[in-house]
């Protein structure tokens, strides 16, 4: 019998991991960004633009939720809290799906600026809002931009979140000391983020596909010696639409190809990054430090 720590559950070889944004009706009536270009001007709300927010919680999450169930995958969905308040039945149907709700702020707004009592009401709302649209607390948490504070690590923890997943560093999770508990990073992407991928000048579909085959070709490779993880992101309004819907689904029978290939939730990765400390990575950064901020940044606000 080998003594080999197990890398993924049943020995699988790589873990894929998705997840789904849940956006719309969290951004700002005007300036949120988005295919119109043409800029509008200071006071107006962007009609078109939030129209086009509007698709993702219409047609977009829908069209995901019966891909998902076709192949039998469960995802994270992070869930900006505004959104589920206006959604709630969706942000229910998502849970009720076998989907894990992560919380994405309370609105599209950062909150690395924020003092810190206002900060952990901001999280505070973020928990009450998933918390009654599903009947589900949120253990996972994304910042808007990837853009926490210097304190947001330690408020997750002291409310009780087990992982962030506003790293870039790592493809596999990793657990730093938090409070003096350990608290988990569940790497996130940009190079597999619809956001960036799509909707810019020379976007394709197909060379868009081919590096998702590229991505999971090496990784599953590399995962024969060590822990792999390969993360996609999902917005609403992107990757929803038919034909985007279309070139993911080639992907996942793809990779659904391939033997010893776990499809998991994030809260599943790292409640297994935490089961597993022997072949877990463990860093110890603390952000101020290195970045090279005085330390009286943590007290600027």
């Amino acid at each position: 019998m080998s003594n080999k720590p197990e890398l993924w559950p049943n020995g699988a070889r790589l873990c894929v991991s998705l997840a789904m944004q849940f956006e719309a009706g969290g951004q700002p009536i005007s300036g949120a960004g988005g295919p119109i270009t043409e800029p509008i001007e200071e006071g107006f709300p962007d009609l078109g633009t939030n129209s086009w927010f509007d698709y993702g919680v219409r047609e977009g999450i829908p069209r995901l939720l019966d891909l998902f169930d076709k192949h039998g995958l469960k995802v994270t969905s992070f869930m900006v809290a505004k959104a589920v308040e206006r959604e709630p039945e969706l942000a229910r149907e998502i849970v009720e799906r076998g989907h894990e709700a992560a919380a994405h702020g309370f609105e599209w707004a950062p909150q690395y600026n924020l003092p810190e009592a206002d900060e952990r009401k901001l999280i505070r709302a973020c928990i009450d809002s998933i918390e009654r649209a599903t009947g589900s607390r949120p253990s996972g948490y994304d910042c808007y931009w990837m853009r926490g504070s210097v304190r947001t690590l330690s408020l997750l923890q002291e409310l009780a979140f087990t992982y962030h997943n506003n790293d870039l560093n790592m493809d596999e999770p990793w657990i730093q000391d938090i409070n003096g508990k350990p608290f988990v990073s569940v790497p996130y992407t940009v190079h597999l983020n619809d956001i960036v991928a799509y909707d810019h000048v020379g976007f394709s579909p197909i060379a868009y596909e081919q590096q998702l085959k590229d991505e999971f070709d090496q990784l599953y490779e590399e995962g024969a010696r060590r822990r792999r993880m390969m993360v996609v992101s999902l917005h609403d309004r992107l990757s929803g639409h038919a034909s985007r819907v279309r070139s993911l689904e080639r992907f996942l029978v793809y990779a659904k190809g391939h033997t010893g290939v776990w499809f998991a939730r994030k809260d599943e990765i790292a409640q297994h990054a935490l089961a597993t400390p022997d072949v877990t990575p463990k860093l110890q950064r603390g952000l101020a430090e290195s970045t090279g901020w005085p330390a009286n940044t943590l007290e600027r606000a």
